[in-house]
């Protein structure tokens, strides 16, 4: 079965519509990625004007930058693994807390060709996505198809799929009051 195509125009699409709803609502991004090593960011930035909502990004491929960068801590690690909902939890609120942002991204994967388990194989994305408004990040986690790239590009779309359907939670609770 061949993997879902995602061309970068359609990257630029759903990135432009999360700056659309971020501007709208008057808030900041932070990213935290892993398997996608700045392209969720990337995507956010390549929109024009995109300074006036993504605050940052945070690349943290190994489980020393997951730790230190946003505070995933090593127990989180030793017992569920860097690809698993703790760590893309700690991942998110790590990165909104450092950042200040309003809203936040964390994903951890295996984009492959190797690194995969039975448990765990090759195209397991863990997603997190955390807006201040909330106590706790909405996690999910996905199994892409595909070669490496295409299970990056799939990762990139859904975290800014996660992250529009985060903003458009937001606005219909009218919780655009905390925005700066």
């Amino acid at each position: 079965m061949a993997a879902p195509s995602v061309a970068d125009a359609d990257l630029y699409e759903l990135a432009e519509r999360a700056g659309q709803a971020l501007r709208a609502a008057g808030w900041r991004i932070a990213t935290a990625e892993s398997c996608t090593a700045g392209w969720i960011a990337k995507a956010l930035t390549d929109v024009p004007g995109s300074s006036q909502w993504f605050e940052c990004g945070y690349v943290t491929y190994s489980d020393a930058a997951k730790m230190r960068d946003v505070g995933v801590c090593a127990q989180t690690l030793a017992t569920h693994g860097a690809v698993s909902e703790a760590t893309v939890r700690e991942m998110a609120q790590g990165a909104l807390r450092n950042s200040g942002a309003e809203l936040a991204v964390a994903v951890s994967g295996i984009a492959g060709p190797d690194g995969g388990t039975p448990q765990k194989p090759v195209g397991t994305v863990w997603f997190a996505v955390l807006a201040r408004t909330r106590r706790e990040p909405q996690c999910v986690v996905l199994r892409f198809t595909g070669d490496r790239e295409a299970v990056r590009r799939q990762t990139v779309a859904h975290a800014l799929r996660l992250a529009l359907s985060s903003l458009g939670n937001v606005a219909n609770e009218g919780a655009g009051a905390g925005a700066r």
